[in-house]
């Protein structure tokens, strides 16, 4: 998926919008921080934006000859999709999935793609595999902070997309060679 804004394509767009909009959802449910929302009260937004409409943009995505996010997106889709339906089940069962679901975000985020595609990719996955972790050891610790690594993901997914429709900056920018700190004398 690229940063770059001028090549924000509104298949990525809204790809972006849906992944940001479900990890801040799912992230903050783990946290705890709003009383009485759970991980569990997201799952019908999983079920619907990260899954059905992920998936659909995927597979627009394809039709543009966009296979990075095509693939990315059906991917997403297709597994918050399950995660949202899965229902009870258990804990090394839900551990397990979330340790196969990072493996999917980790192959998106070493495929490349801009700074924030990677940065979020990135913090996601570090997000799956706590909350596997947290799921095989029954911690309710390791999952909030699990949480809060999925809502710093969410809030750069859902920057990118705000970017590439506002034309806001989507790379740091880089030092010129040699433009350092000078010693003084």
């Amino acid at each position: 998926m690229d940063n770059d804004v001028s090549a924000g394509n509104t298949t990525t767009i809204v790809g972006r919008l849906a992944l940001g909009v479900t990890l801040l959802a799912v992230g903050l449910g783990h946290t705890g921080v709003i009383d009485g929302v759970t991980a569990a009260d997201a799952a019908p937004l999983a079920q619907y934006v990260g899954g059905i409409a992920l998936f659909l943009t995927g597979l627009l995505a394809f039709r543009d000859r966009d296979t990075a996010s095509g693939t990315a997106f059906t991917a997403l889709g297709a597994l918050w999709f399950t995660w949202a339906v899965s229902g009870d089940v258990s804990a090394n069962a839900a551990g397990l999935f979330l340790l196969l679901f990072a493996l999917v975000v980790l192959s998106l985020t070493l495929a490349g793609g801009g700074q924030l595609a990677q940065a979020s990719s990135g913090l996601f996955c570090l997000a799956l595999v706590l909350w596997a972790v947290a799921a095989f050891a029954e911690s309710e610790g390791v999952a909030k902070v699990g949480g809060w690594v999925g809502v710093a993901a969410g809030a750069l997914c859902w920057y990118a997309a705000t970017a590439a429709l506002a034309h806001w900056p989507t790379v740091l920018p880089r030092r010129a060679a040699g433009r350092g700190v000078t010693a003084t004398g």
